[in-house]
């Protein structure tokens, strides 16, 4: 009895000092977010996964257990293969964002007139709202459905020029290719800014023996800052090519996702939301998933840090 007596009063000693107060605060603070995480992350996040090998409509009345039946269908109908085609159109846009970014950083960095100015205006888009951007280009590129109506801004500029009207969101190809410009207008300002830091922060200690040793300025870029800012490259390439693969606010407003516009998110929101296809728009979640993870691995391998 006394043993016990005594084991509390040491559990309350502890509880009442400095180490007890400690640790009960931590729990404390973290208790409501791993509720939080748990509830609206974790559980969902499962649920997803079992979904996934399931037909079922968005209520859940009668699921039927397809194993990978859904999987079988994404890579085997082409209605879902051809959103992997537009993401191409997106990826490739990436790889041209990272190099202007690089290259007008590179200029910016340089001793020139008004370069804050430049920065500022360069970055601004990547400041607005993705919904404004995206109704200002549906604005730009033409007003109405394009094929009664083909007015917009930019063909308003080309017949002062004396230039036909382009049907700009309804012709196959160019469509897709005005919203990637759309695209890397609006996230392009975030990479130069990246750039510019990473840039900045090598020592000018460097550039100087770079000059005494005669070297121009590519010799300057491709020894001294590409190496300098290899792994903000390699951070700017992963967050470029994973919005690529999970693009949707830009082609949803702009066009909706007609006229072969439709992107994997796109066409998962449609299936589960639209189709009332649950378990088909979960599997489509996953596979997603999955592209992303295969990316940042491979990102991996390819940028890693020589010893």
């Amino acid at each position: 009895m006394s043993a016990n007596v005594k084991q509390k009063r040491t559990l309350m000693e502890w509880v009442r000092g400095y180490t007890g107060q400690k640790y009960i605060t931590t729990v404390l603070f973290l208790l409501i977010p791993i509720v939080l995480l748990t509830i609206f992350t974790l559980i969902p996040a499962v649920n997803m996964v079992i979904f996934s090998f399931q037909e079922r409509d968005q209520l859940g009345v009668n699921p039927k257990w397809v194993a990978l039946d859904n999987y079988v269908t994404l890579f085997t109908d082409p209605t879902y293969l051809s959103t992997f085609k537009n993401c191409i159109y997106y990826f490739f846009g990436s790889f041209i964002q990272l190099a202007l970014a690089l290259l007008i950083a590179t200029i910016l960095c340089s001793k020139i007139k008004f370069g804050n100015l430049f920065k500022g205006i360069l970055f601004f888009p990547y400041m607005m709202n993705g919904v404004a951007v995206s109704l200002i280009f549906r604005r730009f590129f033409q007003k109405g459905d394009g094929i009664t109506n083909s007015e917009g801004t930019l063909n308003t500029i080309l017949a002062l020029f004396g230039l036909d009207p382009v049907k700009w969101l309804s012709t196959p190809g160019l469509v897709n290719l005005c919203l990637v410009f759309a695209s890397v207008w609006r996230y392009i300002g975030f990479d130069i800014i990246m750039f510019i830091g990473a840039i900045q922060s090598i020592s000018p200690d460097i550039y100087e023996a770079a000059d005494l040793d005669g070297a121009n300025g590519w010799q300057r870029f491709w020894y001294i800052v590409f190496p300098s800012i290899r792994s903000i490259i390699a951070l700017q390439l992963v967050l470029a090519i994973k919005g690529a693969a999970s693009v949707f606010e830009i082609p949803y407003i702009i066009t909706g996702g007609r006229n072969d516009t439709s992107t994997f998110v796109i066409k998962t929101i449609d299936t589960a939301f639209t189709y009332k296809k649950v378990g088909l728009g979960s599997a489509m979640a996953i596979v997603l998933l999955l592209i992303i993870l295969i990316i940042t691995g491979v990102q991996k391998l390819c940028f890693r840090e020589r010893k």
